[in-house]
Parts: C-alpha cells; structure tokens; sequence
C-alpha cells in the first residue's frame, strides 16, 4: 500500500533516486562546485555571553541563501566551539551534528557537556544551529508567539476519528499556508544539501583539510548527505541512530511506516521487561502490560481520563498521553519508568496520583519553533503524496504509531514547492567513497530510527561498519561505545569488540 501511494508523491516517484551514473556524477559535481564557489566564512570568536558556556567561543558565519548565486545573499549561522582541552596532542576539528531536525547546537552545547573525554582533548567540538533553526534564522509560520501558541494548542496530532482527521488536514494546509507566507523567502533553501554545504564552508574557514564529524538521529542523515557530495575530504565520519537515506528521501511514507513499526517492536519489549520486572521496579507491572496500554489509549480516543479527585483532579487526554508517550521510550533509565508510572496512573484513575501524573505530562518534549523547523526541512528533503486527506490511509500502518509519525508531516502534502522538488534535493546514490569507512551505531531496540534503518545505511553507502549495541533508547551511549567513538575518531580504527546494554530496564 504505501509504495503505491508514493507514485503520487510531491516528487515524481517514477524518477527518484533512478539517476544513472553519469547523471549522478554530474549532479554532485555541480552541488560541489557551487559550494566552492561561495566564500570561505570569516569566523570572530569571542565569548558566548551565557555563563553556561564558559569555556566556549561563540561566533556567526555567512553562507549563501541560494549556492547557486553564492554572493548574491547570505545567511547567518551561529558557531559554537570548544577548543581541544590538550592542544598539543589535537588532531583537528570535531563537527557535531544536532538531531531533529530542529535541534539547536547552541542550545546543546548550553545545556550539556557534549563530547567530553578523550574526544574533547583531541579535537575542537564544534556545533551549529542549521539554517532554519534558532539562531540561524529560525523558520516562522505564524505572526506571532500568540498565533503560534493557539495553532499548536488547538491542533489535535494525532487525529482518533473522522472529525479530528478532517480538522487536522486543514490545519495542515494552515501551516503549510502559514509558513510559505512568514519565511517565503527561506524555505526553498532548507534542503539537507544546502546544510551539508554549510558545513563544508565551516570546514575551509575551520582551516582543516579533512573533515571529521559526528552525528546521530537526522544528524546521521546530514552526515550521509556531507559523504555522498564531499567523501573525498573525509577523514572520519561517526554516524549512528541512523536514518536509511534513500527511504527518508525518496520514500518517506515508507519510511514513517517503518520506524512506527520500529517503535511498536520497541514497546513490546517494554511491555515483555515490565511483566518480568521484580516488585517494585515497573509501576505497571503485572500480566497483559500491552493489552492494558491499549485498553487505556482506546478509552482516552473516546473521553478523558481523570486522575485523581477533589481540586487536584487531571483530565488527561489522548493527546497529552501520545505527546510524550514515545518520547519516553527514547530513554531507557528514566523514560521507561516514568512511563510505566504514568500508565499506573491513569490505571487508577480516580485512585491515581494526579501531581506525579501532571509532573511526567509536563516534560513536554519539543518547542514550537522545532516543530516548525523540523516540519520546513523535513518537506524540503522528503517525498509524500501532494493530498493530505490521504493521511488516514497512511497512517493505518500502525494501530497507535503510525498516525504518530506521519501526522507531523502532513503540511508536506500542501508544500509550497515545486513538483519535482526543489532543483538542489538530493535523492542519491548514497555510496560512500572515503579512505575510511563510516563507523555507524544502532541500539538495538530504538523507538525512532529502528535496527533495520542502520542495516539498510550500511547498504546504501557501502564503505561502512554497523556496530549494534544489544541495548535500548535512541542514544546508544556507555563508557563502552565511548570507547569505540574514540578507536574511531581518534586512531582510524574499527572495533571488534562487543558493547553490552547501557542499562536493562527495570532492573534497578
């Protein structure tokens, strides 16, 4: 069914990603020419301005809007470096990709200590806003925060019947509409292709010949996209919770399809460790976890559950459930028993503690500004059908996932753009040409971009080493793939040795 839809995508299936060699290569050759064109970005660094980011240099740099008109009108993005803690053993420069996409560098490198250890003594970090996001000029769809406010308070994602599908569709359009009015003039240029060729310019003014990078989730889509056009000036590409380039691009349906299966098969393992779980250690411990879950999601399709009573009461809807409900799956430590409690909770009902339940539900996890850069990149890159009543029928891939991860991106059926995509899309081949494989990491049981997506990437781009790691969320992070992140970026070289899991849920 969904390779069917998809020949009456905004590009024209029938085309995509079919390019033959000589094709392919003149295309690249053009995309790298236009970004060799553009000047190198002059780069004044000077302190952040945030106590947060003491020991960071902040800085802006200029690149084209449009490559192929490269001095004609540029765009800030904002810089942010960390200098090699042991600059007499450094080796380069460490670019650091942000996932979403909508995610900030800025803002990751405020709130977290990002790359530390022998990476940070060896390299300067450096990370970006991408264009279109935060400080590098971030997309705008409404007039105002107010506007802004009420649209995404209003719309209600995903759609449980026909009235809410209908009220959604229109509300896609609005968007669509929305941001082709506020940032007209910056949306043809949110392409993948136009932040990998930032990224290239934030090499030359870095002064490194080679480039060296890391990046996860959409991170790892950048990456690809970087490899696929510039793989002769890699030294070192770490990607990992990867997206499969040709169905993200050519095929995004599909693509959606498989991650919400992807995470279904991730809380089916929740559910399997939480029934296994010691007393105490899962909140909603017993038999029949998957069945209860979905006995509650259909009754908050119909009516609110209330937790609690008195003054303290919570109406919670199915809305405000699905809002965090995968999120938490992202994190197997904390995200998983706040999840188990808050299945508990609305369990009890009445009984349930409305304080613990509103505390999880509060943990909001994207702002409106990334839902508004992740929708405006995400249509330039993808490829789904120009109708967006068709959406119920894509979603029916999954009974609670599917509607989750499409219903997003249905203002990409109303895009403004042209038919065949924006003339600077790439759509591949993806085959990675470098003296050094790509090093990819997948945990096994990730709720966003599945196994199956890693395996499909270490296809696509061929010069590349999967190492899966037998454990659970989307970031695969231990002292131990820490471990294998270095051997890589530091020293070249591909482990042969085998992670365990992070952490097991529930066995705390």
């Amino acid at each position: 069914m969904v390779l069917a839809v998809t020949l009456a995508g905004c590009v024209d299936a029938a085309t995509e990603g079919s390019d033959g060699g000589d094709d392919a290569s003149a295309r690249v050759t053009q995309l790298v020419a236009e970004a060799d064109a553009a000047p190198t970005p002059q780069l004044n660094w000077g302190s952040c301005g945030e106590p947060e980011l003491d020991g960071y240099q902040c800085a802006v740099a200029q690149v084209p809007l449009d490559y192929s008109r490269p001095v004609e009108r540029t765009l800030p993005l904002a810089v942010v470096r960390r200098p090699a803690a042991d600059p007499e053993h450094r080796i380069g420069t460490l670019f650091a990709g942000v996932g979403g996409p909508g995610g900030s560098g800025y803002d990751w490198a405020r709130d977290t200590d990002i790359l530390s250890g022998e990476l940070a003594r060896r390299f300067d970090v450096v990370t970006f806003d991408q264009r279109g996001i935060g400080r590098s000029s971030q997309v705008h769809c409404f007039a105002d925060p107010v506007a802004q406010q009420q649209f995404w308070d209003e719309v209600a994602l995903p759609p449980v019947n026909a009235d809410q599908q209908a009220a959604a569709a229109a509300a896609a359009r609005e968007l669509a509409a929305g941001c082709a009015e506020h940032s007209g003039d910056l949306l043809p240029y949110l392409t993948t292709v136009d932040a990998a060729r930032d990224l290239d310019l934030l090499r030359r003014a870095m002064g490194e010949t080679q480039m060296n990078y890391i990046g996860y989730s959409y991170a790892s889509y950048l990456g690809q996209v970087y490899g696929a056009l510039f793989g002769d000036r890699v030294r070192a590409l770490q990607l990992g919770s990867m997206i499969a380039p040709d169905l993200y691009t050519n095929d995004s349906a599909a693509a959606l399809a498989g991650t919400a299966a992807g995470t279904e098969e991730v809380f089916t393992e929740f559910a399997r460790l939480c029934e296994l779980a010691e007393p105490g250690a899962c909140a909603f411990a017993g038999d029949g976890v998957r069945e209860r879950t979905a006995a509650l999601l259909d009754g908050l399709k119909q009516d609110p559950i209330v937790v609690g009573s008195g003054a303290e009461a919570l109406p919670v809807s199915y809305r405000d459930v699905m809002l965090v409900h995968v999120a938490l799956l992202y994190d197997s430590e904390r995200g998983w028993p706040a999840l188990a409690q808050l299945l508990a909770e609305l369990e009890r009902g009445a009984q349930g503690d409305p304080n613990t339940a509103r505390e999880i539900l509060s943990a909001a996890p994207y702002t409106n500004d990334f839902l508004e850069s992740y929708t405006a990149i995400s249509c330039a890159d993808n490829t789904f059908p120009r109708d967006p009543d068709r959406w119920p029928e894509l979603a029916a891939t999954s009974p609670e996932y599917g509607a989750y991860w499409l219903y997003p991106l249905q203002a990409c059926a109303s895009w403004p753009a042209p038919p065949t995509g924006y003339p600077q899309r790439y759509t591949g081949p993806w085959t990675l040409h470098t003296q050094t494989p790509a090093l990819l990491i997948n945990n096994r049981f990730d709720p966003a971009t599945p196994l199956s997506n890693a395996q499909r990437a270490e296809q696509a781009l061929g010069n590349a080493h999967l190492f899966v790691v037998p454990g659970y969320g989307h970031d695969p992070t231990s002292p131990c793939v820490r471990a294998v992140q270095e051997r890589y970026l530091i020293d070249l070289e591909l482990s042969d040795t085998t992670c365990p899991p992070a952490h097991v849920p529930f066995t705390d």
